[in-house]
């Protein structure tokens, strides 16, 4: 794992916009990755859903890009301990893709896989009704590659591990299946005004 510094020393002093145990970073964007930041340019880049859906479908760069544009602006929580207000995420909902895909109707949870080959458990409800993103814009700049650069998942009510960087696909599934971090410990779900944390929180 690779860690910047801001994940420690921070006082966490209590602000009723912030979830329990968490501290403002401010202009601060730690960088935390349990890989190393791939070498992925955007010609690259593919993002695929497959599983219990009606048509498996593949996007490329261009292509992603041709669905209808949305922004996020809102807040973000790493399970760290810090939290970022206001910020600004440019993509497209992950709505718009499985509108393409059509999930079936046992579908309950997905698989969300980087290209590095990081894997984050999801139930299927954290990812539709307006409330996830492929994004790669950040702040009406490209992603960084360190952010999870071209494009990464986000799914900002929910602590940012589940946001997986690198995104390269999610697999529809009709039952929960534990990512790299539930394995090691981690909440299955991980809402941050639960503190859900660790598994048993």
């Amino acid at each position: 794992m690779n860690v910047t510094r801001g994940f420690t020393g921070r006082p966490r002093v209590h602000d009723p916009g912030l979830p329990p145990g968490q501290y403002d970073a401010r202009e601060d964007w730690p960088v935390l990755s349990a890989e190393v930041t791939p070498d992925l340019r955007p010609a690259d880049w593919t993002f695929r859903i497959d599983g219990l859906v009606e048509s498996p479908h593949t996007w490329d760069w261009d292509s992603a890009h041709a669905l209808p544009a949305s922004a996020y602006d809102g807040d973000i929580h790493c399970v760290t301990g810090w939290s970022k207000f206001g910020v600004r995420f440019g993509g497209v909902s992950l709505d718009a893709f499985f509108n393409v895909v059509r999930p079936h109707e046992s579908a309950t949870h997905a698989i969300a896989t980087s290209h590095t080959g990081y894997t984050a458990n999801l139930p299927l409800a954290d990812l539709t009704g307006g409330r996830a993103w492929i994004a790669w814009e950040y702040d009406g700049r490209p992603l960084p590659p360190e952010h999870g650069g071209p494009a990464r998942l986000l799914v900002p009510h929910l602590y940012f591990w589940k946001s997986a960087k690198w995104i390269a696909g999610i697999t529809v599934l009709d039952h929960d299946e534990p990512g790299f971090w539930e394995r090691n410990g981690y909440h299955a779900r991980g809402n941050p005004w639960e503190e859900q944390r660790y598994s048993g929180d």
